[in-house]
């Protein structure tokens, strides 16, 4: 495919690449056997396509794997992407959300998909018993999810993500391989859950939403950062709080300042 076959589609269906819904088009097919290689696709595989657009990643997989699952959010995009893909048997097309939608039972995702879903996305990802995901990000998020302790891309997502599986970056992927480009690189991710996670939580639920707190107040110390947390999460009073937190580790230290492991720590020292 070629940015003329992606224009002369948009033309023919009078279809406008729509900004809010992060509709920017690849047009380097080279880069899908990538993809594919790093997802090591086989002949059992059931694959995840993520914002299939026109299906021209989608007909690729289909050749990879034993089925593909192509998602796109976009109707009028998603009954192209049906009629490119009808003479495909193994390859099927769900029209909707793919956080909302119901879906078949997948192993793998290989997607493109579009930016502002990235952070759900791959939260939503880790939720599912795939065995790898290969995506397409937008550079700078992709660097969130292996920033290091201390720097500033380091986060709750970094440290959410640490717990559940190992992320690697492999290539970047300017912007001119996409129509139109979008304003900033991109890069191909690969997530593998962990057989054994490197650290344990008790609770995932309140392990995730203390590490969403305690970076939105990432410049106070955890004891004063947690005392709210506290007061809100158990319905205590403010005194009673403060007690809890004077049992707590890491207490006069920043958020930034504390490894995956330490939040995991952090998190199962807490009353449930």
């Amino acid at each position: 495919m070629s940015q003329e076959q992606i224009q002369n589609l948009l033309l023919t269906h009078h279809l406008f690449p729509n900004k809010l819904l992060g509709q920017n088009f690849m047009v380097d097919s080279d880069l899908y056997f990538k993809l594919c290689e790093y997802a090591a696709l086989n002949a059992t595989d059931v694959v995840l396509d993520v914002g299939a657009g026109f299906g021209f990643l989608t007909r690729f997989l289909s050749d990879k794997c034993q089925t593909v699952v192509a998602v796109e959010k976009d109707r009028q995009i998603a009954l192209v992407l049906r009629e490119n893909t009808k003479d495909l048997t193994n390859v099927s097309v769900v029209i909707g959300d793919v956080l909302k939608v119901p879906l078949p039972l997948f192993n793998k995702v290989v997607a493109i998909p579009p930016y502002y879903l990235s952070s759900q996305l791959i939260m939503w990802l880790l939720k599912q018993k795939i065995s790898c995901g290969v995506l397409i990000l937008q550079r700078e998020f992709a660097n969130r999810l292996t920033a290091t302790v201390g720097s500033e891309k380091y986060g709750w997502l970094t440290v959410a993500v640490s717990q559940q599986a190992e992320v690697t970056l492999l290539d970047v992927v300017p912007k001119n391989k996409f129509y139109p480009p979008p304003e900033v690189d991109s890069i191909v991710l690969c997530l593998k859950p962990w057989a054994t996670a490197p650290f344990e939580v008790r609770n995932p639920l309140l392990f995730i939403q203390l590490t969403k707190w305690l970076f939105s107040e990432r410049n106070k110390k955890i004891s004063k950062a947690i005392t709210p947390f506290l007061q809100n999460r158990l319905n205590l009073n403010k005194s009673d709080a403060k007690k809890i937190v004077q049992t707590l580790p890491f207490s006069k230290y920043r958020p930034q300042e504390l490894s995956p492991q330490d939040f995991g720590a952090l998190a199962n020292a807490l009353p449930n």
